[in-house]
């Protein structure tokens, strides 16, 4: 799986170094891993979830972490009869650490996932590992082992319908009424401005953009509203330090408010 709109695995372990809570060891296991069962869909999709058990007061990290955090990778290399995966993230919430804000989830997150079968005749096993991090007073990374085999006959699941339930809105749910990214060379790479026009999202409102490439990186964006127009600027670079292109089509924009989260797909030139 890709995750977009990362750091580098480098500068993402220096940035929760120096950055967050310090790095330590703690005894005993602060997070668990299981897979859920949501049974096939009408498409022939499998619907399952991984379920992240935390401590109490202990959370981890959303596919763009914020300031400082690991986001989450998977290993599905010893999996059976798997296609296409994806995942329907539940909304985050953001976290004020040391001064710095990460975007993730406190004591439980159950990430939706659906399957496509390589095979449809043939049951599917999800084998592998997920790879997170962790933080309380200290910040610990964490490798879990997972080893399913997807139920095709299991019901309905409440914990995750309640995930999906949890997703952010659609740009048409939210009432977006525009969407554009203005684009502008920097020294290190390329500054967006992207400007919304919706309605407030509630509260203090915090965009994350996402480049839509693995290889580059956004900056968390400056977020301010101008009355029906919410204006976040972010600069991008690479990983590779070298010129790059972007895709306003792959570009993703995330609003994050105190009553609702909004899922944007793409926007116009600016």
């Amino acid at each position: 799986m890709k995750v977009n709109g990362t750091l580098p695995a480098v500068a993402l372990t220096l940035s929760l170094l120096l950055s967050g809570p310090a790095l330590a060891q703690v005894t005993g296991s602060v997070v668990e891993l299981d897979v859920l069962d949501g049974g096939r869909t009408a498409q022939g999709t499998y619907l399952g979830a991984m379920r992240v058990t935390l401590q109490e007061g202990w959370k981890t990290y959303w596919r763009a972490p914020g300031d400082a955090g690991i986001p989450p990778q998977f290993n599905w290399s010893g999996s059976d009869n798997v296609g296409d995966i994806s995942f329907t993230w539940p909304a985050p919430s953001v976290f004020d650490q040391n001064g710095l804000k990460s975007i993730g989830y406190q004591d439980q997150l159950v990430l939706p996932v659906e399957i496509t079968p390589k095979n449809a005749a043939k049951p599917v096993r999800l084998r592998g590992t997920m790879d997170l991090g962790v933080c309380k007073d200290v910040c610990i990374p964490e490798q879990l082992g997972f080893d399913h085999t997807l139920s095709a006959d299991a019901g309905r699941n409440p914990a995750i319908a309640a995930a999906l339930a949890q997703r952010p809105f659609s740009a048409k749910e939210a009432r977006v009424a525009h969407t554009s990214c203005r684009l502008t060379p920097t020294s290190d790479g390329m500054q967006i401005e992207a400007r919304v026009t919706m309605p407030s999202a509630g509260g203090r409102e915090i965009a994350v953009i996402e480049p839509g490439n693995p290889m580059l990186w956004a900056s968390p964006p400056e977020t301010q509203r101008q009355g029906d127009t919410l204006v976040a600027t972010s600069e991008v670079i690479s990983e590779s330090g070298g010129a790059f292109a972007l895709d306003r089509s792959e570009i993703r924009i995330t609003v994050l408010g105190a009553s609702h989260a909004v899922d944007i797909q793409g926007c116009s030139a600016g």
